[in-house]
């Protein structure tokens, strides 16, 4: 028993590199019939970087194209159908009902994404075969999905920090693009804004507000500093995530209108601005990022609970009364502390892109900044997961 806890984070870190072993190996397998020489350079901008952060292999004509997409999408739908239901009723929903609601979306979006996606991918195929073709890849990229969703699950039981680094994979792709296809006087300017907004977010992502906190439990010289920790930048790097899972959500279905209404000038007037290189789709890119940071701050600390709980312990603020006085000095700070973090990082993803739509930047190497700040945030939470763990491995026994 004793050689199995010391062992806890090696037995994740081993579980977790074959999980990406897994991943690796499915985004290289290409789809059935694929005309694999329309798929040799690839193209990278600030869009595609985002894009390809959540979706598998950077030319998506692999079996895990769709990548995480359909399972981060369908987890967000239902939280916000959990949280809508839990204002009209107090009857809660049990985790496998809930498990299975997710698991029904997911591929519900994974069956659109690859009916949207399989229409642009080159396959070597008569017009008669293609069809067939089309579905055939269709149903792998579906299965691809439904895969990646099972392993990111199990990592989040047995290894280590679930879905992110399916993401952090996708990330280090593109930078090791990036930096072998640039000279180093062009990548000088890219590395100097990249250790800025680098920087900053290992300031956001380690610089936490300390609330003092009164707790009757405690009656010795440590009764002073107890404190509630809450971190400058509360919800962390999932809102960008989400963000440009919501922004690829509309662009799947004006991509599949634009099929059916080849000549409409409403769909193609979307299909031209709804993009990472337009000025309309960086507004909407950043207006989601800002709603959803300031919305998973709120549900990761929500003020009401902290004050109920506050309520049933006897513990308190220190200088304020528990309950409603409590829930609203909460409020006041989650929500300050959320957009300002939600300001902070859509001003460092916001500037590589008006470089590029501007023409400041080259597009490939607009991309690197965003990569390496989305890298750092993503590695930070990561080696807090693997301290925890080794903390607890060097834990002893008292008998």
């Amino acid at each position: 028993m004793q050689e199995s806890k010391e062992n806890v984070l090696k037995y994740k870190l081993a579980y977790s590199g074959i999980i990406l072993f897994v991943y690796l190996i499915g985004k290289n397998i290409p789809l059935y019939a694929l005309d694999v020489s329309a798929y040799r350079e690839a193209y990278f901008n600030v869009e595609e970087l985002l894009l390809q952060s959540i979706s598998g292999d950077a030319f998506r004509s692999s079996v895990f194209a769709l990548g995480i997409f359909p399972s981060m999408i369908s987890g967000f739908i239902v939280q916000i159908f959990m949280a809508i239901r839990g204002l009209f009723t107090k009857s809660g929903i049990s985790p496998g009902k809930s498990r299975r609601m997710t698991v029904a979306v997911t591929l519900g979006i994974a069956l659109f994404q690859a009916f949207t996606q399989v229409r642009e991918i080159k396959f070597m195929a008569s017009a008669q075969e293609l069809p067939l073709v089309q579905a055939i890849a269709a149903a792998e990229m579906v299965t691809g999905a439904v895969l990646i969703m099972w392993m990111s699950d199990r990592n989040s039981r047995f290894g280590v920090s679930g879905r992110m680094v399916f993401i952090t994979v996708n990330i280090l792709e593109r930078i090791t693009g990036i930096l072998f296809r640039q000279t180093l006087d062009r990548l000088a300017v890219p590395l100097m804004i990249s250790a800025v907004m680098m920087f900053l977010m290992l300031i956001m992502e380690n610089t936490e507000k300390r609330i003092p906190v009164q707790r009757i439990s405690i009656h010795n010289i440590y009764a002073d500093k107890n404190y509630m920790a809450i971190k400058l930048n509360p919800a962390g790097m999932m809102p960008m995530m989400f963000a440009t899972a919501v922004f690829m959500l509309p662009k799947l279905i004006v991509s599949l209108l634009i099929s059916f209404y080849p000549h409409h000038q409403g769909i193609l007037w979307w299909q031209e601005n709804l993009s990472l290189t337009k000025p309309f789709g960086i507004l909407i890119y950043i207006v989601c990022e800002y709603l959803l940071t300031i919305l998973f701050a709120m549900l990761m600390l929500n003020p009401k609970d902290i004050s109920e709980r506050f309520l049933k312990s006897g513990d308190s603020i220190v200088d304020l009364h528990a309950g409603r006085d409590t829930r609203r000095y909460l409020r006041g700070v989650v929500w300050r502390l959320s957009l300002i973090g939600a300001t902070v990082m859509g001003g460092c993803i916001v500037t590589p892109m008006l470089l590029q739509a501007y023409g400041g930047m080259d597009s490939t190497l607009a991309a690197l900044p965003t990569s390496m700040m989305m890298l750092i945030g993503f590695s930070c939470n990561m080696y807090r997961e693997c301290v925890t763990y080794r903390n607890y491995d060097s834990c002893r026994p008292l008998f």
